[in-house]
């Protein structure tokens, strides 16, 4: 066997002087990757070819830490050359020379500047029919040395407004007080690259949205180890929002596009409030597609137009949607939307559903928002509903006004109620067989989660209060309050082997309603309160917590009390990330016609969560401690 062998010394002031210049840079060039390094154990010796190929003109083997292993393996130019026909021995000299420099390079791209490399050539001694692999191979023998790690760096927001001052100075503090690189943590190219991106998208994302890098640099004492990094912003002026303008709006009111959206017109630019409005949009039904973007090309800083790109809805539309749960067994449903309704030039959407528990169909009608944000709305309701132990056929009708904004949402309304009970046996304490009540009411949600699709933390409330009087049989006035709270508390990150990470957390939820009128009166049914189920109180069936007759049927209460806690953890298989969520719960509730009469059902269990292309599914097994029956609940679809 004949060897051929070239060992670099590794001054360090060499090393620092070949490569301070490429880290000031925003990055290095790395070759794309030639084959699949197959992995072997810490610190073995690998061959970057996939399989054994008897065309290579030679085969590369990296003798390294799996710290530094991997990039060599992916990206010295060396493996690029492999493939090539009759590559001549002094070609092959030539390329040997130039990877020590390569691979210092790469090296320095993950904070290894004094590292000590060695580039060996030995070329395989045949046996006639047994030799199938190259003829020659390479092994590049490295010790990375000390990591360099941060010393210190430094940032600075540079403007040019004299009146920005000391804003700008409150957002230097920022930014250096958010720096992902702090003293003592390990050098490399992509840590400071992304650090630099990070600092800058924190300054676009408010009032700044042109700024950019003006100038950054990594100086490397490759003696000491040590980096001292400094990067410049320049913020550009700052902006606020002008005008929407709206492109591809043809059936629509470009005008009601601006009502919806809820722009804040000269309003700082804020990102977050620009992607509200974009999606206030997208969610109003009126277009399938929504781009917002600031025109900062040309235009005043201080009233920057905001271009909505849109692709308009159809005019109408029908959207068939299935879904199940154990509460009601198969759900199916149709809507019809129409966009513009003839006359009022209302939105109306009208549903038909249908499963196991229910039978409905209603319309909402909505009007577009006036400059204040308010809309006038009505609708429609016939609903055959299961509740305790008989069943009730109700109508409803409603017509009011109301309001959202981004964390509040607000309407007032008059509501008619009809009932009327099916199954229920008379006595002193059953309600009437038929009743109608007309109530005016209010209603006002505050949103205050982190995002509203997927929340982790923060929290939200809901309070709904009603003051009417019975029709039928006989007229009682009655109040009707019920306020419902949710809850987000962070409670660590799960994180797989890849570094991709998501919130655990604690959900509380609780409930409470009350129905104040005088003993007797005829409340409709539909006004009073019953429990349990997928989404209430799980390990009881489907509205099976209520209040009691005399000959113990169940029936809706005046007052109504539920509260949970559960915990929910993304799952990690086989090391990776995957959309299922575990979960463990206490729930308990409870309903009656007296406060002093509430006694708590309560249910434990745990279960699963999954975001499904068909939409979420929810799969809970729970033990209810009053019946001491285990209950598996699922839902799935939206």
């Amino acid at each position: 066997m004949r060897s051929a062998t070239a060992t670099t010394p590794t001054p360090a002031l060499w090393s620092a002087l070949l490569l301070s210049g490429a880290l000031c840079l925003s990055g290095c060039s790395l070759l794309p990757r030639a084959d699949e390094p197959t992995t072997g154990d810490t610190g073995s010796d690998v061959a970057s070819t996939a399989a054994s190929n008897s065309a290579a003109s030679f085969d590369v083997v990296v003798r390294a830490p799996d710290t530094v292993r991997e990039t060599l393996e992916r990206h010295l130019e060396l493996q690029r050359f492999r493939q090539l026909p009759d590559l001549q021995a002094n070609e092959l000299q030539r390329l040997l020379g130039a990877t020590d420099a390569n691979a210092r390079e790469l090296l320095g791209t993950l904070g290894y500047f004094a590292p000590t490399i060695t580039v060996e050539l030995t070329e395989a001694q045949e046996t006639a029919g047994t030799h199938k692999g190259a003829p020659r191979t390479v092994t590049v023998t490295v010790e990375p040395g000390p990591q360099t790690r941060i010393a210190r760096a430094d940032i600075t927001v540079a403007g040019t407004d004299d009146a920005d001052k000391d804003n700008l100075a409150r957002r230097q503090q920022r930014l250096q007080r958010n720096w992902s690189l702090a003293p003592g943590q390990p050098f490399t190219q992509s840590a400071w690259d992304n650090a630099k991106a990070d600092g800058l998208r924190q300054l676009q994302a408010r009032r700044y949205p042109t700024a950019h890098i003006a100038n950054s640099r990594a100086e490397i004492d490759a003696d000491r180890h040590e980096a001292q990094l400094g990067v410049s912003y320049d913020p550009g002026p700052a902006y606020r929002f002008g005008p929407l303008r709206v492109q591809g709006s043809q059936r629509y009111d470009s005008d009601g596009a601006r009502r919806l959206a809820r722009l804040p017109t000269g309003a700082v630019y804020d990102e977050a409030d620009m992607l509200d409005a974009q999606l206030r949009l997208a969610s109003s039904g009126y277009y399938d597609a929504v781009f917002l973007t600031l025109d900062t090309e040309g235009t005043d800083p201080q009233a920057a137009p905001v271009v909505a790109q849109v692709r308009e809805a159809p005019m109408q539309k029908l959207v068939f949607g299935p879904g199940f749960s154990t509460d009601s067994g198969a759900r199916l449903s149709l809507e019809h939307i129409h966009n513009q309704m003839p006359v009022l030039g209302w939105r109306a959407v009208t549903k038909l559903a249908l499963d196991r528990e229910t039978k409905l169909a209603n319309t909402e009608w909505t009007d577009l928002p006036n400059e204040n944000g308010w809309r006038w709305f009505a609708g429609g309701q016939v609903l055959r509903e299961a509740t305790g132990d008989y069943d009730v056929n109700s109508g409803r009708l409603r017509a009011g006004r109301s309001k959202s904004t981004k964390s509040i949402d607000r309407n007032y309304f008059l509501q008619y109620d009809y009932a009327n009970s099916q199954g229920l046996t008379d006595n002193a304490r059953s309600p009437s067989d038929t009743s109608t009540a007309l109530s005016i009411n209010y209603g006002w949600t505050g949103r205050y989660f982190n995002s509203l699709t997927a929340p982790t933390r923060g929290h939200g409330l809901a309070v709904e209060l009603g003051l009417g009087t019975t029709l039928r049989p006989e007229r009682d006035p009655f109040v009707r309050t019920l306020v419902r709270w949710q809850s987000f508390l962070p409670a660590g990150r799960v994180q797989d082997d890849a570094g991709i990470g998501r919130n655990a957390r604690v959900a509380l939820r609780a409930e409470a309603g009350a129905v104040l009128a005088r003993e007797g009166a005829q409340i409709p049914v539909t006004q009073l309160f019953v429990t349990g189920g997928d989404t209430t109180v799980r390990g009881y069936g489907y509205r099976s917590i209520g209040a009691r007759t005399d000959n113990g049927q169940l029936y809706g209460g005046r007052y109504l009390a539920v509260g949970s806690v559960e915990w929910q953890r993304p799952i990690v298989y086989q090391g990776a990330m995957t959309d299922w969520e575990s979960t463990l719960f206490v729930d308990a509730g409870a309903v009656a016609d007296k406060v002093g009469d509430l006694s708590p059902r309560v249910g434990v269990g745990a279960g699963v969560r999954w975001r499904s292309p068909v939409g979420p599914l929810q799969a809970d097994l729970a033990y209810g401690v009053k019946t001491k029956e285990v209950r598996l609940h699922l839902r799935l679809g939206f």
